[in-house]
């Protein structure tokens, strides 16, 4: 059974949303349960490029499942933290994606017909802001969220929002409440309650600004960059005879494909200008770059998320919040502003803040993921930036009780499983089986870094 949803938020580039209800049910946790929560399924139009490519533009990817929901036994306490939506460039990324692209459009005579379009191309992209595509995924986002857990709303139990202070933030969780209004035909409609300014000296667990010696680090990133790059930049300098490009180009102009595709909501022409195996060279660099900006492979990487997992377990306990990093404790010592008795907690913040929260958890570590190779690409890896933070990606911890299943021994007893864009994730650290459920106190204890303000990571950051 399915019905249209025309959301205020619609445009050219997708024609239907539909809410597929499931009629049968599913096996689960050793009973049969009803198949109530709905899933809700895009329907894109406007001449896209696949998924599957799509995939590889890393942060700028789309949002996209990276795995079919499974409902857990009874929810009680959700929270979610969310990205923004899908935006332009920065001004930053303009300003050296401009650069690197001017050294084509100099070019009098092109030697390939690829290239052609670049006689009459005029850059119209913005700058941070979000498009209108981010707005619809984001307000899409929150009737997909109010489908799955209307159960947890009700007058007195309105999802608590909160926004880091950048406009694509704040707009974003605005939207989201807009979606979970238009789904709950205006019964309930979230406010942003706190919006935490991103100003120097502020103290922001939505953002990665707080810990002044944290820098990227670029050598493994640009070590394979020089290994996939040169190769294409050969290609473009015959196409493009006197053009001169550096691996370094290659880099800023590859990008252009995500953001006027989203933009212009059909594939752009930089798309055709580079092979899939090129993109997927191209979406590890952005991996890498990830990994060692604000993921474990920094030192000041996972200790930038501590302050929000701090957080995280004060409201999974019902306790108040423990932390000297970057939390805000005049907003967190606030019923107000911080409350402690709610079912639904929303969050909205950057990419890079959400990786250095993945890290601080221990999450997306196993294996080969603790230090990835900048001379070989490995296509099982699971630090893939499209399955972790793509525009209007998010992670939800829920808060479980199961108190009627006997046969496993979990009655009266309280858990904690975490899905990033739906994917279970395998929380090993704190005794979880193949269902992803940890014991609450055991995922509480498994967070001994965060507890312990970064085991001295963040004095570190001010040295």
């Amino acid at each position: 059974m399915s019905k249209t949803i025309n959301s205020p938020y619609s445009n050219r580039m997708a024609s239907q949303v539909f809410i597929r209800n499931c009629s049968s049910g599913y096996f689960q946790y050793g009973r049969w349960n009803s198949c109530h929560v709905p899933t809700l399924v895009l329907q894109t139009g406007g001449g896209l490029p696949s998924d599957t490519f799509q995939q590889t533009w890393a942060a700028y990817s789309p949002y996209f499942p990276a795995a079919e929901y499974i409902p857990p036994p009874d929810t009680c306490v959700i929270t979610q933290l969310q990205r923004h939506g899908a935006r332009y460039p920065t001004k930053s990324a303009t300003k050296k994606m401009q650069s690197s692209l001017q050294k084509l459009l100099n070019v009098n005579i092109y030697a390939n017909g690829s290239l052609n379009f670049l006689r009459d191309f005029e850059w119209d992209l913005g700058t941070n802001d979000m498009i209108s595509f981010g707005k619809r995924q984001t307000f899409e986002s929150g009737v997909e969220h109010f489908n799955r857990y209307q159960h947890l709303f009700s007058s007195d139990q309105i999802p608590f929002v909160r926004a880091s202070g950048s406009d694509r933030v704040i707009k974003s969780a605005m939207i989201w409440s807009d979606g979970i209004a238009f789904a709950s035909k205006d019964v309930y409609h979230p406010q942003t309650s706190v919006i935490i300014p991103e100003v120097a000296g502020t103290n922001n667990t939505l953002e990665d600004g707080s810990c002044p010696n944290a820098h990227t680090i670029k050598k493994e990133r640009n070590a394979w960059r020089d290994i996939f790059a040169p190769p294409i930049a050969d290609r473009l300098n015959a196409a493009a005879p006197g053009a001169n490009l550096k691996s370094k180009d290659v880099v800023q102009i590859m990008p252009l494909c995500a953001f006027e595709t989203l933009f212009h909501g059909k594939t752009s022409p930089f798309c055709d200008l580079f092979t899939f195996d090129e993109y997927e060279a191209h979406e590890y660099y952005n991996d890498l770059s990830k990994f060692y900006k604000t993921g474990p492979g920094n030192p000041f990487g996972p200790v930038q998320g501590v302050g929000y997992v701090n957080e995280l377990l004060a409201r999974l306990t019902s306790q108040p919040v423990r932390d000297d990093t970057q939390t805000n404790s005049t907003l967190d010592s606030s019923p107000d502003t911080f409350p402690l008795n709610r079912t639904f907690y929303a969050d909205f913040s950057h990419d890079n803040q959400m990786v250095a929260i993945y890290s601080a958890m221990g999450l997306f570590q196993q294996g080969d993921e603790r230090e990835p190779s900048s001379e070989v690409m490995n296509p099982g890896r699971r630090w893939r930036i499209s399955k972790l933070t793509p525009f209007s990606g998010r992670m939800i911890v829920e808060k479980l009780e199961c108190d009627d299943d006997l046969r496993v021994g979990r009655v009266g007893k309280e858990y904690v499983r975490i899905l990033v864009n739906d994917a279970l994730q395998p929380l090993t650290f704190c005794g979880a089986g193949e269902d992803g459920l940890c014991l609450l106190k055991d995922f509480v204890e498994s967070q001994s870094y965060a507890r312990g303000d970064g085991n001295g990571d963040w004095d570190k950051c001010f040295e």
